[in-house]
């Protein structure tokens, strides 16, 4: 731009002076070349500035970009993936600042991408630290493995609370705390349980056949035995017996109703006809008796026992013949049907005795059918003038004790003694004092007992 004097290139070959060598110059040249120097530098910078885009001005909240550098090289680096975000984050500033003109929308979209590449960063960050506790739990398998199967049971929210409560717990090495570890509730002890024994079952090793837990032929022992066919006869065996036992049961209700409904003429006729039905009748007429504390027939020989062994017994139905079998005495038995050898079948209103012929006459739970007054009068004819008659009838049939008693002493008997103590049958002892005193046109109401009759069950 400024060309030096012609001078100043001539001078040395003109003074002589070898090629090459300067010639000091006069100090005025030096001051004006100095001050058109500053000049061209002074306008090279002007130059330079106007050439340069104008910069938007910077927020007053926001930090400057020296202020962030300085940050970022402060803080560590903690994933590879941080520092290739400041890369895309330097990057887009540039071009923004290219590109964006300065304004209040301007600053607004900076300060939205300035938050959004934080977020990035910090989930970047996060990832990493993730990753490190995975690897952490990874390393820590074989020493806890049930608290790694729940660190990885849980995912989410919970994980990330669970691992913060248990960065918490782990004091640091430096550090002597004394709080105590946190109570577990019964549902999380039982889950670590539950996850435990899971544990143990994934990581055992399979067990060739030959040496198999010994509980597994205890269990093959415990099973019930595969129903064969005689468990299968045994089984219709016991359910033919007990649907007999049930018929035999409604036979029995049934021939007791027949014989405390009709005279006993209808029920000597009924066992005629079928023998088997006395039997039936028979047997669960001693089922029903066993129950009691105490027999009436056993009371009755235990009586009769303490008297005179001559004394002459007839036992108006006498049934299996036990009174016979428990005294000394000789014994008359009289039923319906024969059970025994020693049985006279008969009806017990018509016996074939001669008249005063006994000195005892029993009635054991026998005055049935509708024609008592029949059997206590044949009980009067074939007693001795002061023959003793005993009667043992069940309780709840008697309906008013004293009409009974006085309608028996109408029949030429008097009370000795009577027993009401026992819970199931009473206990009476006549004497004969005579023929009956009424005729046999009048109507003793007092002998007409309730019928036992015995509920299903």
């Amino acid at each position: 731009m400024f060309e030096e004097p012609e001078w100043a290139e001539e001078a040395p070959v003109a003074a002589g002076l070898p090629p090459g060598a300067s010639r000091p110059r006069p100090a005025s040249a030096l001051q004006i070349k100095g001050s058109k120097h500053c000049q061209l530098l002074a306008t090279l910078q002007a130059l330079e500035a106007a050439s340069l885009p104008q910069q938007p001005p910077s927020l007053p909240g926001s930090d400057s970009e020296e202020d962030v550098v300085e940050r970022k090289k402060k803080r560590p680096k903690k994933a590879s993936s941080t520092t290739a975000s400041i890369e895309v984050e330097k990057k887009r500033k540039k071009k923004c600042q290219q590109q964006g003109p300065p304004g209040s929308d301007y600053e607004e979209k900076e300060v939205k991408r300035k938050k959004k590449c934080l977020k990035g960063v910090l989930s970047a960050s996060d990832s990493a630290e993730e990753q490190k506790r995975k690897r952490k739990c990874q390393k820590q398998v074989p020493s806890n493995p049930a608290q790694h199967q729940d660190s990885d049971n849980q995912t989410g929210p919970k994980a990330w609370k669970s691992s913060a409560t248990n960065d918490q717990s782990k004091p640091s090495p430096g550090s002597t705390s004394a709080n105590p570890p946190q109570a577990l509730s019964r549902k999380q002890w039982r889950n670590r349980q539950k996850n435990k024994r899971r544990h143990k079952n994934k990581f055992r090793p399979p067990q060739p056949p030959d040496q198999a837990p010994a509980t597994a032929p205890k269990e093959e022992t415990e099973m019930p035995p595969a129903p064969s066919p005689d468990n299968h006869e045994d089984r219709a065996g016991a359910l033919r017996a007990r649907m007999a036992q049930r018929l035999d049961g409604a036979r029995f209700r049934y021939l007791n109703e027949q014989l405390y409904s009709g005279p006993s003429s209808a029920a000597q006729r009924l066992f005629q006809e079928d023998p088997e039905a006395f039997l039936l009748y028979h047997r669960g007429f001693q089922s029903q008796v066993k129950k009691w504390p105490l027999q009436p027939v056993d009371r009755i020989a235990r009586d009769l026992r303490q008297r005179p062994a001559s004394l002459v017994v007839a036992d108006f139905g006498c049934g299996d013949c036990r009174l016979a079998s428990s005294i000394r005495n000789p014994v008359y038995c009289f039923d319906l049907a024969s059970l025994d050898p020693r049985v006279t079948v008969c009806d017990m209103a018509q016996v074939p005795l001669e008249d005063e012929s006994v000195d005892v006459a029993v009635f054991c739970l026998s005055l049935m059918g509708t024609n008592i007054r029949d059997f206590l009068e044949e009980a009067n004819r074939v007693l001795k003038q002061g023959g003793l008659l005993k009667v043992a009838e069940v309780s709840s049939r008697f309906e008013d004790v004293r009409t009974f008693l006085g309608a028996v002493t109408k029949l030429g008997f008097k009370v000795i003694s009577k027993d009401l103590t026992n819970s199931h049958f009473f206990l009476f002892d006549f004497e004969k004092t005579g023929p009956p005193r009424v005729g046999p046109k009048a109507q003793l109401t007092g002998l007409k007992l309730q019928p036992c009759l015995y509920k299903r069950r």
